[in-house]
């Protein structure tokens, strides 16, 4: 095999930032693998990076098509004393450099690499004929080439004591800093490791140690190794990682067979993410399809955002057969932003009934007055309203003119926003914000609750596939849709580096157009959009006009995301009626909006009067639809 004379860069620094953000996926079980395609348990998988490569590649291939994050390489026995019972031992490089050659060839950046190094004694069984330093100078060996050959990040797995573990992250530490460790110790059904160490005891050292990432893998199934993590969560100050085995094998017809099911699997997927484990895969036993159960029900999942289970798409979109419309073809405003004109829409509040006739009437009039579209959003408080879908289609009925619909994450599972999203595209209605959505606010109702299946970026990355004819499991739909997916964003975040990040990754999973948080300090968003660099999408600056000073200090002290600067407040607190503090407002909101226009980013204007007051939008309005 030819290698690379200059591999990769490593990915260590991205791959410690995806886990603090997302559940990541890793593949599952290479030996379990191996053994199905007829190699027998008493020969070294391990070589087999030089003598079978195109099976160690189709492997990985099953794997990263499952929707794997993580690729390991097929070195988990490959150091010199685990060799030597082979007559390997010297050609521990040559095998470790193949196998991160192999892994990286199918990878090709859509899955990060992981270098496996697995125990020096055989699985199970503490290595106490080694001393400490000759634990080290092994692990060295093999750490150094897979770091030469371009490792994103280390796995060290199945070992059974700490000490062992300990000699290991000394020897990757002190080849290299940089590259994240993840540590991985195997529980017995006890939840003890084989040299009598707790989960507590393990997580503490660990940390200190220099592990980035710690956990279990190998010897049980998942629910022992779930009442493992969940004691790890207690004192854990790193992200979790869990590998465990598809069950505890079983004799079937004289075969060792596993016997979890990969839906098994996918139901405790989720119990693991509750207990905060961030990196989740399977270890013997485990197969592409218990991985693609894992990535369904966890992939997408926002760490934090809600003690609820369910799904993200994370990861590249799968390729579909058939290639999405044309941007500028889904809808009318797609093709307006795709020439390059300046568009303005304004929001509606569905009413409390489901009357829409003063809806209707005021779309009337907004359109009249010239406005290209207008949005209908998600109603965050606890009380029942016409749904934005049904809003949009009644409107296209009536009035000529566009609609964005706003689709939150909180209220509906995957397949849910699936069936929605569908049912878009059947009503013609192509234009859709997809936004992650705060949680409920409560209402007349004792107990609200959340779904947080996915986050925006992956329900964005949903959309796309559907726009390919592909559904969240990559399963072909029959026709593709043709929506106009648009994402949100606040350019005053607090956290403005996570606020780029999360809008590249938007980006980069689909999102046609962007529409911001209210700007009243077009500061703000000129910093933001410098930043940004090149983005590739058309902006919506959002224009919020103000209706009183108390409406100020209410959005900017209790609305999240919400940020209104002072001297705006201010300004508001210094008019002396209702009549003067509207006027005030609307020129504020003037103000912000002919600044925001001078931005080249920036191609159109989305207004949201207070109040459902529409008049004040189209006051902000008026006399500004001459091209920027």
């Amino acid at each position: 095999m030819r290698f690379p004379s200059r591999p990769p860069a490593p990915r260590g620094a991205e791959f410690l930032e995806r886990l603090r953000e997302n559940v990541l996926v890793a593949d599952g079980a290479m030996g379990t693998e191996i053994y199905e395609h007829g190699v027998f348990i008493n020969q070294s998988f391990d070589v087999l990076c030089l003598t079978r490569p195109e099976l160690i590649l189709e492997i990985h291939r099953a794997y990263l098509a499952a929707g794997a994050d993580l690729l390991e390489t097929n070195t988990f026995g490959a150091n010199r004393a685990r060799l030597l019972g082979h007559g390997l031992e010297e050609r521990v490089v040559d095998i470790n450099r193949a196998g991160v050659a192999l892994a990286r060839e199918v990878a090709t950046g859509a899955a990060f690499v992981g270098g496996s190094i697995g125990p020096v004694g055989v699985k199970g069984q503490v290595a106490g004929d080694y001393s400490p330093g000759d634990l080290q100078a092994i692990f060295a060996e093999q750490a150094a080439a897979l770091l030469e050959a371009g490792v994103d990040v280390f796995v060290i797995e199945t070992i059974p004591a700490l000490a062992e573990m300990t000699a290991a992250l000394e020897a990757v530490r002190g080849l290299d800093s940089s590259v994240p460790i993840v540590a991985l110790m195997t529980f017995n059904d006890d939840g003890q490791t084989q040299a009598g160490d707790t989960p507590e005891e393990v997580v503490s050292h660990l940390a200190r140690a220099g592990a980035d990432v710690v956990g279990a893998n190998c010897s049980v199934g998942p629910k022992p190794m779930l009442d493992c993590l969940m004691r790890m969560h207690v004192g854990a100050g790193l992200p979790l990682a869990a590998m465990p085995n598809a069950g505890l094998p079983q004799s079937v017809e004289g075969r060792l067979m596993y016997m979890a099911s990969p839906e098994y699997f996918g139901k405790y997927a989720k119990r693991f993410v509750q207990a905060g484990v961030r990196l989740l895969g399977g270890c013997c036993g485990t197969t592409p399809s218990h991985v693609r159960q894992i990535k369904l029900a966890v992939s997408g999942i926002v760490p934090g955002v809600s003690q609820g289970t369910g799904f993200e798409i994370d990861g590249p979109a799968p390729l579909a057969a058939i290639e999405p419309a044309r941007t500028g073809r889904k809808s009318d405003l797609a093709l307006r932003l795709e020439r390059g004109e300046f568009v303005t829409s304004i929001e509606l509040t569905p009413p409390v009934s489901a009357d829409l006739s003063a809806l209707v009437e005021a779309v009337h009039d907004i359109q009249a007055a010239g406005v290209d579209a207008v949005n209908i959003p998600e109603y965050a408080r606890i009380s029942p309203r016409v749904t934005p879908l049904a809003i949009a289609r009644v409107i296209r009925e009536e009035v000529p003119i566009e609609t964005i619909i706003h689709y939150c994450c909180r209220d509906r599972n995957l397949y849910g926003m699936q069936a929605d999203l569908m049912a878009a595209h059947a009503l013609d209605v192509r234009n859709i914000l997809v936004i992650t959505g705060d949680p409920p606010k409560a209402g007349e109702y004792a107990v609200p609750t959340a779904v947080f299946d996915v986050d925006s970026i992956g329900l964005v990355r949903v959309v796309s596939g559907l726009n390919r004819g592909l559904d969240a499991a990559g399963k072909e739909t029959g026709v593709p849709l043709d929506l106009h997916v648009g994402v949100g964003f606040n350019p005053g975040a607090i956290d403005r580096g996570r606020e780029l990040e999360r809008f590249r990754r938007k980006v980069a999973a689909g999102a046609e157009f962007a529409m911001s948080q209210p700007v009243f300090d077009v500061r703000h968003l000129e910093t933001f959009l410098a930043e940004l660099g090149d983005q590739t999408i058309p902006i919506l600056v959002g224009i919020l006009p103000l209706y009183s000073h108390r409406n100020a200090e209410f959005l900017h002290n209790e609305i999240p995301g919400m940020s209104i600067p002072a001297g705006v407040r201010e300004r508001m607190r210094g008019v002396t009626s209702q009549a003067t503090a509207m006027a005030e407002g609307v020129k504020i909101a003037r103000e912000a909006l002919e600044a925001a226009r001078s931005l080249p980013a920036v191609r159109g204007a989305y207004l949201m009067p207070p109040f459902g007051r529409h008049a004040l939008a189209l006051e902000v309005l008026d006399g500004l639809h001459g091209p920027s």
